[in-house]
């Protein structure tokens, strides 16, 4: 069911994709606010708890529906899996942009390139290069099918039913919205729930980091990934843009201006310095990847029918 369920709500998400996502996580938002006014009073182990608050009650639901569902038909099961990775798993949660920066590039819009980087980054991006802001489409696209596609596969498929996915984009939100980058007044609070995202993403980055030297240039990506990855200010994503850098044969990360700002970075993955036909590039390495993905749960769906 785990395979049918993950083709379904990709080929969903391609035929009808959702307009606009942000929407879906007001009521977590509203949430999210409520359990920090309750709990924060600077302290990490208030953090642990909010995050236990959070989290595990909607994976335990997610659980529990999916259980009676299947107890009253696989078809209301299946439909309910597909129904909950419609809303927790996709390309097109972060694809437009890449696809809307292909397209500016290939007219010399970069201008327009630049915008489009800005939104999604939610930095400023006026005076990059070219260079720069192909090269940071690659990495907020190579960080994105991991976080949005490969991740919530492997969660789905480990835990039953829709609860995995439920428990990773749910962590991975609260990382986000309570993370100690966000200020002095969640340095604390926000240590267990990023912490415990981290160990929820271990496995699957690096999964996803072999799945991109499979497909890739395994050499290259096993090299950049054992050499280069520990450098990125976040090693768990270093894996995985590491990992597709050496995979793609390109340049990943290196400085880059800000507002007049240096910002600092390790260099990343072999090769050439990233131009547009990376771009392609990085749509064949990630589709290659899905592909290898599916083929594997199908395996495994099938040995287990079998036995």
């Amino acid at each position: 069911m785990a395979f049918f369920s993950l083709v379904l709500a990709l080929l969903l998400e391609q035929w009808r994709p959702l307009s606009d996502r942000r929407s879906l996580f007001v009521p977590v938002e509203r949430y999210a606010r409520f359990l920090e006014r309750q709990f924060n009073a600077g302290e990490s182990q208030h953090g642990a708890i909010a995050w236990v608050c959070a989290v595990v009650p909607a994976a335990l639901i997610a659980w529990l529906v999916y259980a009676l569902l299947l107890r009253t038909s696989p078809l209301l099961a299946l439909a309910f899996d597909v129904g909950a990775l419609y809303l927790t798993l996709g390309f097109r949660q972060f694809s437009h942009y890449f696809t809307d920066i292909q397209l500016a590039l290939r007219e010399d819009d970069l201008p327009r390139a630049r915008s489009l980087l800005e939104t999604w980054r939610a930095e400023p991006c006026e005076t990059l290069s070219r260079e720069e802001v192909v090269r940071l489409a690659i990495e907020e696209a190579l960080a994105g099918a991991h976080r949005h596609v490969f991740a919530v596969m492997f969660w789905f498929i480990v835990l039953p039913g829709p609860a995995g996915a439920v428990l990773y984009r749910l962590a991975y939100f609260l990382k986000e919205r309570w993370g100690p980058q966000l200020g002095p007044e969640l340095e604390r609070f926000g240590r267990f729930p990023a912490l415990a995202f981290a160990v929820l993403d271990w496995v699957p980055a690096r999964l996803t980091a072999v799945t991109f030297a499979i497909v890739g240039d395994f050499e290259d990506a096993v090299y950049c990934w054992r050499s280069q990855s520990e450098q990125w200010d976040d090693p768990t994503t270093g894996v995985v843009l590491a990992a597709g850098a050496g995979a793609l044969g390109v340049k990943l990360g290196n400085p880059y201006a800000c507002r007049g700002t240096l910002v600092e970075r390790p260099e990343l993955g072999l090769g050439e310095l990233a131009d547009s036909a990376f771009l392609d590039s990085t749509v064949g390495l990630v589709w290659r990847s899905l592909v290898l993905w599916l083929a594997l749960v199908l395996i495994v769906s099938a040995a287990h029918a079998v036995a």
